[in-house]
């Protein structure tokens, strides 16, 4: 079993947890209220600016030039691309204003970017990797339902459950594998740290934006 085997099983609950979160649920029947659904598209479009710039970093840090190109490109693609996707849904949703990081998104930003900076780079990919995976599982749950017709988040599933947005995860995972494969024990060890506690952040993210929480 290769390392991003074994990490998932170490995440396997907190994956099952987030199919059940009402934001889930009510986004793949299609009734999440509107007001919740535009909280998270601000965060997420704030978010992705600060994982794009994570990406890069690890591509700068990263050791062979495949990797290194390949992670440059996931960042263009988180901010060009994914906030391309964000500005017609802010159109569609009637966002005028991002607004600025909130508590749980402020939290899970700097936790990505000083793992970029501070710890070796094999740790800093595994902590990138659950927002890859999460996203492309939950989206082929998703898919995978009975599907409502006419549900307002329909490009938003399509997106995370689609083929382009496949090859992006199975090419981070198998990065990650081979990064774990030629480290040490001990940053292996860090790297499974990294990703449950990122995918742990993924769980906090969709809560925080069906509580809209915010600071006090």
């Amino acid at each position: 079993m290769n390392w991003s085997e074994n990490a998932w099983k170490t995440i396997e609950e907190k994956y099952a947890s987030i199919l059940k979160m009402p934001f889930i649920t009510e986004l793949t029947n299609g009734s999440l209220p509107k007001e919740k659904f535009r909280f998270y598209m601000a965060q997420d479009s704030l978010y992705l600016e600060h994982f794009g710039r994570t990406l890069a970093l690890i591509g700068a840090k990263a050791f062979a030039i495949e990797e290194a190109l390949t992670y440059i490109r996931f960042g263009e693609s988180a901010i060009v691309v994914e906030n391309a996707l964000h500005e017609s849904y802010f159109e569609d949703f009637a966002v005028t204003d991002r607004g600025t990081l909130q508590p749980v998104c402020h939290h899970y930003v700097h936790f990505l970017k000083s793992t970029a900076a501070f710890e070796p780079v094999e740790v800093a990919m595994a902590a990138t990797l659950p927002c890859f995976w999460i996203y492309k599982k939950v989206g082929d749950h998703i898919l995978s339902q009975e599907q409502k017709t006419g549900n307002p988040y329909q490009r938003w599933i399509d997106t995370y459950g689609g083929e382009e947005f496949a090859a992006s995860v199975q090419n981070a995972i198998r990065i990650c594998d081979i990064a774990a494969e030629n480290t040490t024990p001990e940053i292996r060890k860090r790297m499974t740290e990294a990703f449950v506690t990122a995918s742990r952040m993924e769980y906090y993210f969709w809560e925080a934006a069906y509580e809209l929480t915010q600071w006090k």
